[in-house]
């Protein structure tokens, strides 16, 4: 049966995480020649520790996932047989929901309060890929692929798959990579790709939400192509200029509560949990979309100038 199968199946992750400090070891050694700034002892320390305090908080909290991931198997539209195509379509199904997931995570404050630490670093390398979430199944993000379940496919298998992707996103954290081959980044999330998503410039800003495969991003219009005229500023709009683990996974947790006590009405309360980061009601903050709105006009004004615009080098999507 498939459900014995894939609960044979190894997780991807233990395995990786051995080769993960290797990688990140060789990665180092190659930045003091080419990348000298690359790396910084304490920011890479802190997002060691954010990678190890994740991962117990997944295992601490992994079986309420998996109750709840299971309980909606046993109410299963169908049953799937075990054949080759149904692990061929597990990838793709639950690269979409990843890409749904990671987006929200961006759109939403409160699912970006417990995405916000991934991004704090101001450096790329592979240690940024560890710095992962402390709060993220907290804040019920794994929801999302509980569709998978409820269309047949086995707990086990849903994890396997998730083990996959973050494995495979390991590696896409990094300088040191610039491109792959034309057909490669058409298909793929490629470090290039993912560069674009960890920046902060305007041009960048909440971009690229691929996990394994950017073809989403293109059929999304979420796509924007790494311009080496405009090399990417990594880290968030204000940074937090912090390497303490507790404040990187904890600080926007604490501003939605500042915001939500001194809210004056419950659609303010709302919009400081629930809308956009940046969101205030009377306007003095600005979201992403307000900053990449600001950035087009700041470009057409120049192109009417006669300084060029570089818009059309945005959106690939």
């Amino acid at each position: 049966m498939l459900e014995t199968l894939a609960a044979a199946l190894p997780s991807p992750v233990a395995f990786a995480i051995p080769v993960f400090m290797l990688l990140i070891v060789a990665e180092v050694l190659w930045s003091r020649r080419h990348l000298p700034t690359n790396y910084e002892l304490r920011d890479t320390a802190a997002s060691i520790l954010m990678g190890f305090g994740n991962l117990s908080i997944g295992i601490a909290y992994g079986g309420v996932i998996y109750a709840a991931t299971n309980w909606v198997y046993q109410h299963r539209l169908v049953s799937l047989p075990e054949a080759w195509w149904v692990f061929v379509v597990i990838l793709f199904a639950e690269d979409f929901c990843y890409y749904w997931f990671h987006r929200w995570s961006h759109e939403y404050r409160v699912w970006w309060a417990a995405h916000v630490n991934h991004h704090s670093s101001q450096h790329l390398n592979l240690s940024t890929a560890l710095r992962q979430s402390w709060t993220g199944n907290l804040a019920f993000v794994w929801v999302l692929w509980l569709p998978l379940a409820l269309v047949g496919f086995p707990p086990a298998l849903i994890a396997f798959q998730q083990g996959v992707s973050l494995v495979y996103q390991f590696w896409i954290h990094t300088e040191s990579v610039r491109r792959l081959p034309r057909w490669a980044e058409f298909i793929f999330n490629t470090p290039s790709h993912h560069r674009v998503h960890h920046a902060s410039n305007a041009r960048y800003l909440d971009r690229n939400y691929a996990g394994i495969f950017i073809i989403w991003d293109r059929m999304f219009g979420t796509l924007v192509l790494e311009d080496d005229r405009e090399p990417c500023r990594y880290g968030v709009t204000t940074n937090l200029g912090t390497f303490n683990p507790l404040r990187i996974a904890f600080h926007e947790w604490a501003a939605i509560a500042r915001d939500v006590v001194r809210a004056a009405s419950w659609r303010e309360r709302f919009g400081y949990v629930f809308g956009p980061p940046g969101w205030s009601l009377d306007g003095s903050r600005r979201t992403s979309a307000q900053i990449r709105r600001e950035w087009r006009e700041r470009q057409g004004m120049q192109g009417s100038a006669g300084d060029g615009d570089s818009s059309q080098h945005m959106d690939a999507g």
